[in-house]
């Protein structure tokens, strides 16, 4: 009897880039050696939002999250010796695609490949940042333009390219319901198609629909995870053929890729995490018909900060001994015919049909972008309810919280650190580019994007033409933010109560004490500074204090440490809250404590929450700052009496 034949492992990649182009040039070669069979790009936050490495609100942040890319010299640093037209490449890019795709371009140019042999992915999802991660530059109608503007450019020059993938990731992320995360990110793939349709031959829309893949989550609740993704993959189908009429199956086809979650990752017992991974990668391999084409795992330690080389090996040895060393790829689906699956993936697609004809009647998602924030913090909300009334049990943290030290986090901490004097380098670098090139070119290059920018022409020409003249990241957006505006989302925190928090009646009547003694109610601010777009946290402490009766401020993510001080004068504040999960928590932090005292608001207390290690919040309590959380510290209700205790008038004197 002959043995069936293999399928092909899906693609193995881990989510890299740090510090500089020529470091995360470095780490891409050593992964690639090591068996890694694509790369993921992930960019700094300045590159993601539009800045130069030396514009006022990059500062603290440079080669934090990701690699920062200026312009075509970083572009060519990071992939040197790399043959582009060989490879596979995932730029995680959404606001500054059309740009970094440029930049991508212009070096594949370079080191002479064919550019419609290119194969790789964009994100190029902006719905999702409004809605999650906060990376947006313009406001959602010509952020939509640009989305299609790539789709359209890829389909005549980069046939192999998928132009966008939905990000229904960092939706799960914001709280995401699965109905949720399912309707929202269906509903983005149908806004971008719709649009898109107008760009396209009629002859060429359908191999169009087949570029568009999805890069999604998978918790921990893998069974009905897994009956996610079989649910996605029969919604698309169905949506592609009844929608927009596509009779080739394949052009129909679901094609993910998938990062698991990281919002399960704990800090406290972090080894944990490594069952966590193994487990929410069972989800999207296990079943067949809805197996993700590509995979990347984060590291065990990414609750503590920035995992090493040695962490990304590990999570990728376990992609390759699931692919390698079990019989997985031998055999067909598992869970065809199996009644508990299908009646999970029946019920979760009637779930996501409901919430899609809801966004629909609003006009679909571009126009329902409030809506569906809201939906995401009070779904949130709800889930951080239900593990602090110990209704989801989350081991280490509430459950079985007495533990033996982990060896892992022993010595240096378990996590890399970031060099303080990468940023000064890379703007140093920066700045020897601006020197060194054809400005003439360079600003005839930049009044061409403005001009196509404004007569709505699609802007992938002219952003390869700027690439190639020198033109800067920031610089391009500059242009972006020049003809479209820039926009603040919505952060889904509205100013009414909501009636779904219990057990808060004794901190209400603390909070009412303590506004009775103040002479007003209790004011408390919080802030976002830098960069840093994952508003998740910040979103939730606004929420809860709220709730508790708190007069709340909360503006949203971006703002520099001078605007938030500004503020804190406007308001009175009681308290300053502020969340930083980038990393870059010392330098803004240090820069906002010097304005409070500048501005005669030492009295003031300031808490920081993030991922902070132990000895940095040592140092954040020297420069002034009264607490500091962690992800350890769940407990939302303790840390709003804490609040409380600060604004108290004994307290603030003392």
């Amino acid at each position: 009897m002959t043995k069936p034949a293999k399928d092909k492992p899906w693609l193995f990649r881990t989510y890299a880039g740090h510090s500089t182009a020529e470091k995360s040039n470095a780490l891409y070669r050593m992964n690639l050696s090591k068996g890694q069979t694509g790369l993921s790009v992930a960019f700094d936050l300045p590159t993601q939002t539009g800045y130069d490495s030396d514009h006022v609100l990059s500062r603290g942040e440079v080669g934090k999250v990701g690699v920062p890319v200026c312009h075509l010299g970083d572009m060519r640093a990071l992939f040197d010796q790399i043959p582009l037209e060989q490879m596979n490449t995932s730029m995680t890019i959404n606001a500054t695609a059309p740009w970094l795709l440029s930049l991508y371009i212009a070096v594949a140019e370079e080191q002479g490949a064919d550019v419609s042999k290119l194969q790789g992915t964009v994100q190029n999802d902006l719905v999702k940042e409004y809605l999650s991660r906060g990376t947006y530059i313009c406001p959602p109608k010509p952020s939509l333009a640009m989305i299609t503007d790539v789709a359209a450019y890829t389909a005549e020059h980069l046939p192999k390219w998928n132009p966008m993938n939905v990000c229904s990731y960092h939706l799960q992320e914001a709280g995401a319901t699965p109905e949720q995360e399912l309707a929202f990110a269906l509903a983005t793939g149908i806004a971008v198609l719709d649009d898109l349709k107008k760009k396209v031959p009629a002859e060429g829309f359908p191999a169009m629909v087949g570029r568009i893949s999805f890069f999604v989550n998978a918790g921990i609740r893998f069974v009905t995870e897994l009956c996610k993704m079989r649910a996605f993959t029969e919604l698309w189908d169905e949506i592609c053929l009844e929608r927009y009429g596509i009779e080739e199956e394949k052009y129909r086809r679901f094609r993910y890729g998938v990062q698991v979650n990281s919002l399960g990752l704990t800090e406290q017992q972090p080894e944990n995490n490594v069952y966590r991974i193994l487990i929410e990668m069972l989800a999207v391999t296990l079943s067949k018909n809805a197996r993700a084409r590509a995979v990347q795992l984060p590291a065990w330690n990414e609750a503590l900060g920035l995992p090493r080389p040695w962490d990304q090996q590990w999570s990728l040895r376990m992609q390759q001994i699931m692919a390698y060393e079990t019989d997985l790829l031998e055999y067909g689906d598992l869970f065809d015919g199996n009644p508990a699956v299908t009646a999970k993936v029946e019920d979760l697609k009637a779930g996501a049909r409901a919430e899609l004809e809801t966004l629909d009647s609003m006009g679909g998602a571009i126009a329902a972008i409030d809506y569906m924030k809201g939906r995401l913090v009070e779904s949130n909300a709800e889930r951080i309810n239900r593990i602090e009334a110990n209704e989801t049990i989350v081991v280490g943290v509430n459950r079985w919280t007495e533990a033996e030290p982990s060896p892992l986090t022993a010595g240096d901490g378990g996590i890399m650190v970031v060099d303080p004097a990468v940023e000064a380098d890379q703007v140093a670098r920066l700045q020897q580019w601006r020197n060194g090139r054809d400005a003439e070119a360079v600003a005839k290059a930049i009044a061409q994007i403005s001009a196509d920018a404004k007569a709505g022409k699609n802007i992938m020409p002219a952003s390869i033409a700027a690439a190639k003249a020198g033109v800067t990241t920031g610089e391009w957006a500059g242009v972006m933010r020049a003809v479209h505006g820039e926009y603040r989302g919505p952060t889904g925190v509205s100013r009414s109560p909501s009636n779904k928090t219990e057990g808060l009646d004794d901190i209400r009547d603390a909070v009412d004490a303590v506004s009775t003694q103040l002479g007003r109610r209790l004011k408390f601010l919080v802030g976002k500074p830098g960069l840093d777009g994952h508003s998740n946290g910040a979103e939730q402490i606004a929420f809860r204090a709220r709730d508790c009766g708190m007069d709340i401020t909360y503006e949203g993510i971006r703002m520099t440490p001078e605007q938030i001080v500004a503020r804190a004068v406007e308001d009175d504040a009681h308290v300053v809250g502020l969340s930083i999960l980038s990393g870059s928590h010392l330098p803004l932090i240090e820069e906002l404590m010097e304005r409070m005292r500048a501005a005669g608001l030492n009295h003031v207390p300031v808490v920081v929450g993030g991922i902070i290690p132990d000895e940095d919040a040592l140092k954040l309590k020297s420069y002034g700052v009264a607490r500091v959380y962690t992800p350890k510290d769940f407990e939302l209700n303790r840390i709003m009496m804490d609040i409380v205790a600060l604004a108290t008038p004994a307290s603030v004197a003392a």
